[in-house]
């Protein structure tokens, strides 16, 4: 059956709406940046770049680092950006666009986060490297599609119970990161960890301006929370509906982090343009080999 045309909506060109991409603009291996203009700061690196668009925060680079091609998108922040990029390159993929129908043999992206984040814990220093090896969703979205089968009951549950998890919020959610990614990037200097993704960048992460909070003690709850092997590493806004939304279409995910501020002893780095671009050569030379 043909998905609707308000389902599944294309610009005159043929291009998906919100990224402005047909399926030979991307390569199957595609880096995630949060900024627009890291973008660039990416494809720096690149021997050769054979495609941009634009299109609002969505920015598109496609080319070569050495003989790899590479796709990097710009997702802007937040969850909700997350879930329109994912959607609409899966369908780039695994929909036949012009015939609107699901294509019979499915195929699979490697989708690498290169990002920023806060460590919530005191051993995990600013400037350091950290790979998410598991996401903790608390910011709701991924209760909008089926995760039975791709959760980790035993541990929510404890997660609800050290936090006394208040009933009218959305039942956290704990996703596994992609173990065939993680292999190319392990190195004995990156922190391993798990990433709490919130909905939005002050009250959802505990910051207070103007407005209190619902539960004023949330943050130092994810920061003591251990539960046999888990303990929450750090904070961002992204990472759990890319492990979702991944896992649910059959991509492979893996989220970089590199840590800019410890929440835990209130330090920020000196130089995080540094610390990011470190990180991008890091990934580059890892992502060739996959």
């Amino acid at each position: 059956m043909a998905i609707k045309n308000s389902e599944l909506i294309l610009n005159p060109d043929g291009s998906v709406y919100h990224l402005n991409l047909k399926p030979e603009n991307i390569s199957d291996t595609i880096i995630f940046v949060g900024d627009q203009d890291r973008v660039e700061k990416i494809t720096k690196h690149f021997d050769s770049i054979e495609f941009t668009t634009q299109k609002r925060e969505f920015k598109t680079q496609t080319g070569y680092y050495k003989d790899k091609r590479i796709t990097v998108i710009s997702t802007g922040i937040g969850p909700d950006n997350i879930d329109i990029v994912l959607n609409e390159l899966d369908a780039l993929v695994n929909i036949d666009l012009k015939t609107r129908k699901i294509k019979p043999e499915l195929s699979s992206l490697n989708i690498i986060r290169i990002g920023t984040s806060g460590s919530l814990q005191a051993d995990i220093p600013v400037d350091a490297f950290l790979i998410s090896s598991h996401a903790l969703d608390i910011n709701g979205m991924l209760h909008f599609y089926q995760v039975e089968g791709i959760s980790n009951p035993e541990v929510e549950n404890k997660f609800i119970e050290h936090t006394n998890w208040d009933k009218n919020k959305s039942r956290p959610i704990i996703i596994n990161n992609s173990q065939y990614l993680e292999q190319y990037f392990e190195d004995k200097n990156i922190f391993k960890g798990m990433t709490a993704t919130a909905g939005g960048f002050y009250g959802p992460q505990g910051r207070v301006l103007r407005l209190p909070l619902q539960d004023a003690s949330l943050n130092s709850q994810l920061d003591n929370f251990s539960y046999k092997d888990f303990r929450i590493t750090n904070l961002e806004m992204e990472t759990s509906v890319i492990y979702g939304l991944s896992k649910l279409l059959g991509h492979e995910a893996l989220s970089l982090n590199a840590i800019i501020a410890n929440r835990a002893n209130g330090e920020f780095s000196e130089d995080p343009k540094k610390i990011v671009e470190k990180l991008i050569v890091f990934a580059l030379e890892r992502i060739v080999n996959i």
